[in-house]
């Protein structure tokens, strides 16, 4: 058995992060849904995605930077 608390503790950010999108995608499209009609829900669903899209570019982009910084260190 791993005692590697990094790996953990980054394991858990992940499944937070993921468990949090979820949820807010499910809740909030249906709460769309139920109170007004499927066209607009189909409209919050798009623009979720919409956003959480850029959100992810700018990850990946702060992830290869990091990448490239720490490939130039050695």
């Amino acid at each position: 058995m791993s005692r590697d608390l990094r790996k953990y503790a980054g394991q858990t950010n992940v499944r937070f992060v993921l468990g949090g999108l979820l949820l807010i995608l499910i809740v909030g499209i249906g709460l769309i849904y139920v109170f007004f009609d499927v066209r607009a829900a189909l409209m919050g669903l798009m623009c979720m995605v919409l956003g959480i899209s850029i959100l992810i570019i700018i990850w990946l982009s702060l992830w290869l930077m990091e990448k490239i910084v720490r490939g130039a260190d050695r």
